[in-house]
């Protein structure tokens, strides 16, 4: 087989990549390792920043993100048992869309269908050949056939545990990583929404999220232990610890629900340095991965695919090598404004068991400062929505 561009991975960087690309006439093959069913079928949330948005829509997959998605001006943060509003659209300009990230990836897999784009499922085996040379290769067995995919460049969107990042060698790598010691315990419910905008809570319990899929089913979190189990904790339990954490004091509360979906993910940051090596080209979780509480997971990686979309570009319209020479540092000074506001977010919102009474009694001062500065709340604001970064 042979193509211009290979993509390891059917997420939303992979997918979108290579939408865009052939938008612009420029072929590619996508590898994944799973079914579509189940790429479809797996559950993440989705608040979708401005740029994300305006991409989506731009690139024809954004019908039913705005018929369906959630478009919110704002959000709510709730401490000490008072709610207070941050107006993004008020202080931005700008405002975020809920649409859950297998919903994007439903859009972008129907599109490349529609397009007759080359989606190989189910593959097994990979590795990654030559990128050292200017005709790299993607080895891999599909339909019990060994198969090998030639191409002018590799761009690994596997994730976290794919043998794109594995392929730059060690020795070129630097990796920084935060491993958080707490984990985000999450359910699915069906019932009205508590809020019309998403609760950001912290509470001397732990931090929760409240947020919404549709009119009838509810996505809601709260900070646990990893090592938890989903077993220990019954519905009735769920909803006590929800409303000790999210209810107010003037008599706002969480709405109940039944519960139809539990799990506990654990959270950490990440960033593997460099992005690029030879002809292969990290982007998304492949690359970095964000604690959930700042909302940038998708957003980066759809950050990345921007800036790798317009780099091969260059290259095949123009034959310039400068945009991709300095992918990685571009991409880079975005995912480090990220990473940074993510873990503001997380260090200020969470229960810290390292924390002294004085630091615990920092985190509410800052609270009251977000909340009733403008010139606070509308930093908060600008990194919430996507305009503050590099």
């Amino acid at each position: 087989m042979r193509t211009q561009v290979g993509i390891i991975g059917a997420g939303p960087a992979g997918l979108l990549l290579s939408h865009l690309l052939h938008l612009r006439g420029i072929d590619s093959v996508v590898l994944e390792s799973r079914t579509r069913e189940q790429i479809e079928s797996t559950i993440r949330a989705g608040v979708l920043e401005q740029g994300t948005m305006d991409l989506l829509s731009e690139a024809g997959v954004g019908a039913r993100m705005k018929a369906e998605g959630a478009l919110h001006h704002g959000f709510e943060l709730a401490f000490e048992g008072k709610r207070r509003r941050i107006d993004l659209t008020d202080l931005t300009g700008h405002s975020i869309t809920v649409y859950a990230q297998h919903e994007v990836i439903k859009d972008l897999v129907a599109a490349r269908m529609e397009a007759g784009g080359q989606l190989l499922f189910s593959v097994s085996d990979t590795s990654i050949h030559g990128i050292e040379t200017a005709t790299p290769s993607i080895r891999f067995q599909h339909d019990g056939q060994a198969c090998e995919l030639q191409c002018d460049f590799v761009i690994g969107c596997d994730g976290s545990q794919g043998v794109s990042r594995a392929s730059i060698p060690a020795a070129l790598r630097k990796d920084y990583e935060r491993v958080y010691p707490f984990g985000w315990f999450g359910i699915l419910c069906e019932g009205p929404p508590s809020s019309d905008e998403l609760i950001y809570a912290r509470h001397e319990r732990g931090f929760a999220l409240v947020s919404t899929r549709s009119a009838n089913v509810q996505r809601m979190y709260f900070q646990c232990d990893p090592k938890e189990s989903v077993a220990n904790w019954s519905d009735d339990r769920i909803w006590a610890e929800l409303h000790a954490r999210v209810d107010s004091a003037d008599g706002q509360k969480v709405v109940d629900g039944k519960i139809f979906q539990k799990n506990i993910v654990g959270m950490r940051s990440f960033v593997s340095t460099t992005m690029q090596h030879g002809r292969l080209f990290l982007a998304g979780d492949a690359a970095h991965i964000v604690p959930p509480t700042g909302a940038k997971g998708l957003n980066l990686a759809v950050a990345d695919v921007r800036v790798l979309t317009a780099a091969l570009q260059a290259f095949y319209v123009e034959n310039r090598l400068d945009l991709l020479d300095g992918y990685s540092a571009t991409a880079l000074k975005r995912i480090w404004r990220a990473e940074h506001f993510s873990y503001w977010m997380t260090r200020m919102m969470h229960r810290l068991d390292d924390a002294s009474p004085f630091e615990q009694q920092l985190q509410v001062a800052e609270l009251e400062h977000v909340t009733t500065s403008r010139a606070a709340a509308t930093a908060m604001a600008e990194n919430y929505v996507g305009v503050a970064a590099v």
